[in-house]
């Protein structure tokens, strides 16, 4: 069986670095190159540690590029600055030097070739804001063609988003911090025939990480990847996470793990409810991730950790 060729677009958060180890255990996937957005974190860090996972995963043959998309409204400091701590972390600094290269064109122009180049369409696999999508397909729109499908971890349709009044004065909380960095980038992609698969917080918040879960990964400690696992989550302990790219980045290997629905969307890129992915009748078709086998995700993740 063909392996899926997949090219990712992540925005350097901590659930970004963990869906790259994620997705490097993959014998479904090939990953033709993995990009960085500058959205959830500074980007040369964010660079730097997805170098050295590749190398700690032994696939140093994946190239990394960087983007240098500009986004509407900027992350929280507060939640860029651990791409820093990412970085620094002990277990991807035993190397002197980073073998996984680094691309010197801008990750759209990346992404363009690669595109152009691949031998069959290209399952884009985006953990971060569409933004780099949409200036790919504004440099070269014959790029639409090669792309089998985009699953994107973005978007509320059914409940309240996570962009908070005390973070974004003036917002309604009805949009995600994905879709709310570039709503226009979002509304690009709508106006494409390109299939999209959503990973909303609709299921985000019904895949928290756990104590147990956090017990049972320190259970495994002596493997590497987990030892690197439990150490990007502690970052994170001071707040109610979710499996959120995690999520969204499993659906690869497993999509009869979960249920998809359709939805008829628009996406509100201006006033208070700026970045909302609205459910509207006659909008644009997408598929959702409705519900999730959180059994068999919690212990594939696990599974595939273990090395």
């Amino acid at each position: 069986m063909s392996k899926k060729l997949v090219l990712m677009d992540h925005d350097g958060a901590v659930d970004d670095y963990l869906s790259v180890v994620l997705l490097m255990t993959m014998e479904e996937v090939e990953t033709l190159g993995v990009i960085v957005t500058p959205a959830d974190c500074y980007i040369q860090p964010a660079v730097s540690a997805t170098r050295k996972i590749l190398d700690l995963m032994g696939c140093s043959e994946v190239p990394v590029a960087a983007s240098t998309v500009r986004g509407l409204n900027p992350f929280p400091v507060l939640f860029r600055r651990d791409s820093f701590a990412c970085d620094r972390l002990p277990i991807l600094n035993e190397k002197a030097t980073i073998d996984t290269p680094l691309i010197s064109e801008p990750g759209q122009n990346f992404m363009v070739r690669v595109l152009r180049d691949a031998t069959e369409p290209v399952t884009l696999m985006v953990t971060g804001p569409l933004t780099t999508v949409a200036q790919a397909l504004d440099i070269a729109p014959e790029i639409e063609s090669k792309i089998q499908e985009i699953v994107w971890m973005g978007g509320a349709l059914n409940v309240i988003g996570n962009v908070s009044k005390d973070m974004e004065p003036g917002q309604d909380m009805s949009a995600e911090w994905n879709a709310y960095w570039d709503p226009i980038a979002i509304d690009r992609i709508w106006q494409t025939q390109i299939p999209v698969v959503m990973c909303p917080l609709d299921i985000t918040n019904n895949v928290p990480l756990t104590v147990e879960f956090s017990n049972r990964l320190a259970r495994q400690r002596k493997y590497p990847i987990s030892d690197l696992a439990g150490q990007c989550y502690a970052l994170a302990i001071s707040q109610d996470y979710y499996f959120w790219d995690i999520l969204a980045t499993a659906y690869l290997a497993h999509p009869e793990f979960y249920q998809l629905r359709e939805w008829e969307t628009e996406i509100i890129i201006e006033g208070i409810s700026q970045g909302r992915t609205k459910v509207k009748t006659g909008g644009r078709k997408i598929q959702a991730m409705d519900q999730v086998d959180t059994a068999k995700f919690y212990n594939y993740i696990l599974q595939q950790w273990a090395r």
